[in-house]
């Protein structure tokens, strides 16, 4: 079994790292350049960036603060937020960025996958999918969650696979901020159908519920925010826990 990677994500609003509940009441967590620098002694494997109101705002990810925060960390980053072309992933690749995450952009014009991984290959490219529970269907959703589409999951989430992303970072709405565990239903059923990583996102509220989405969800890698943010879980003590539970992590 491949080693799991555990991934604190700074969630980004005019330059702070903010947390909220369902993708709304966002709360200040702090300066997300200290925060990745935190991280990264303590030992997660990943960072994950998001500039949660670029898209919306229709402005760029803060391509500096990417600059800062890669200057402190010696961990592979990940960033997202309002990138719509090749230009945007080159300006982020050369500000430090390992790879950058696309949502909106992607289910918008589903070629610029392709696109991005012609020119920076499959590694880089990480494909973000926020999804909600509709009359019983897993339904794609765009801009931060606020706006839903007719697209269901899993067929996207193939679709998203064929045109060459290195990997899919699924957030179950419905669970995000919520602390009662990850969707590993639908997580499962994502990682049995699919041949690349699925990063796990929406409901981590205690350490259990991160070996239950590695083991029961099948999920690659476990993303969380205010659990970390806020102190409720440090990452060695969690790292040691799945360890005795023979879960694979880097200590």
């Amino acid at each position: 079994m491949l080693t799991k990677r555990i991934i604190p994500c700074l969630d980004i609003k005019n330059g702070r790292t903010v947390k909220g509940i369902n993708f709304v009441d966002l709360r200040d967590a702090g300066d997300p350049v200290e925060l990745a620098e935190i991280y990264a002694k303590e030992g997660a494997d990943e960072l994950v960036f998001l500039d949660i109101s670029a898209t919306e705002e229709r402005r760029k990810t803060l391509a500096d603060l990417v600059y800062h925060v890669a200057e402190k960390v010696n961990i592979p980053f990940t960033v997202g937020g309002g990138i719509s072309s090749v230009e945007d992933v080159d300006v982020l690749l050369h500000n430090g960025a390992d790879k950058v995450s696309i949502n909106s952009s992607a289910v918008k014009n589903p070629q610029l996958i392709n696109d991005l991984v012609a020119k920076f290959g499959s590694q880089c490219i990480v494909v973000a999918i926020d999804a909600k529970v509709i009359d019983g269907e897993w339904i794609v959703h765009l801009v931060g969650g606020k706006v839903p589409t007719e697209i269901k999951l899993f067929d996207w989430a193939k679709e998203v696979e064929e045109r060459g992303a290195g990997e899919i970072l699924f957030t179950s709405m419905n669970h995000d901020g919520t602390k009662n565990g990850f969707a590993n239903e639908a997580l499962a059923r994502l990682s049995t159908e699919l041949n690349i990583p699925i990063i796990a996102s929406g409901g981590a509220g205690n350490i259990q519920h991160f070996a239950d989405t590695f083991i029961d969800g099948k999920a690659d890698a476990a993303l969380a925010a205010s659990v970390f943010h806020f102190k409720e879980i440090e990452i060695k003590d969690l790292k040691k826990e799945l360890r005795t539970q023979g879960i694979p992590v880097r200590l």
